[in-house]
């Protein structure tokens, strides 16, 4: 059976006050999608350190509050290591799951153990091509993220280099990019939730 194709996700993350993003939006055509609650468990690997190969593999639960009703959902999604120095680009893949539940409790007969919980509040627009999300992340604040995805390695700088221009646009320096995870924020912060039996 094939392997799907790599496709690598381009991304760049700044700390930012939404108000003031929210109005260059509005100015610059973007539109708005949707706005979501996610809960992501993220897990350690019982044959490897993820937080020494810079990969991440967690099980998310988005549930939409503001755009087309439907039935939450879940997906599995794993993250490679970061693959440049100036963006948080990774390889990703990432798939549904029909049962939450179910996935979690094969995940964790595998071995794979709970880390950490991440819970953010998110809203999504679409500027020129571009996914800028407001994040609302418990624990650290307000965030903004734009970013795309692209095949190939050689199209990263291209679409890095968009997107830093599209952030210039809405008033967010992107030389103040974070290329750490929300997941390692928390830690650093010691502010990851490690209660994983909340209800999910």
């Amino acid at each position: 059976m094939p392997v799907s194709a790599r496709v690598y996700e381009v991304e760049l993350k700044c700390r930012a006050e939404h108000g003031a993003v929210r109005e260059r939006l509005d100015t610059a055509g973007a539109t708005r999608r949707r706005a979501v609650t996610q809960r992501d468990v993220y897990y350690d690997a019982p044959h490897r350190d993820f937080a020494e190969t810079d990969e991440a593999f967690r099980l998310r639960r988005e549930e939409v509050v503001d755009g087309i009703a439907s039935e939450p959902v879940s997906k599995l999604t794993y993250k490679g290591p970061l693959v440049e120095a100036e963006s948080k680009t990774r390889a990703e893949h990432e798939t549904l799951v029909d049962d939450g539940t179910e996935a979690r409790a094969i995940v964790e007969a595998l071995g794979f153990e709970p880390a950490a919980v991440v819970e953010k509040e998110r809203t999504f627009f679409e500027l020129n091509g571009y996914t800028v999300t407001l994040d609302s992340v418990s624990g650290l604040g307000e965030f903004v993220e734009i970013e795309t995805t692209v095949e190939t390695d050689e199209a990263i700088p291209a679409a890095r280099n968009r997107a830093r221009e599209l952030l210039e646009t809405l008033g967010v320096d992107p030389d103040e990019n974070i290329r750490t995870s929300y997941l390692g924020l928390l830690f650093e912060a010691g502010a990851a939730d490690e209660t994983l039996d909340a209800p999910e």
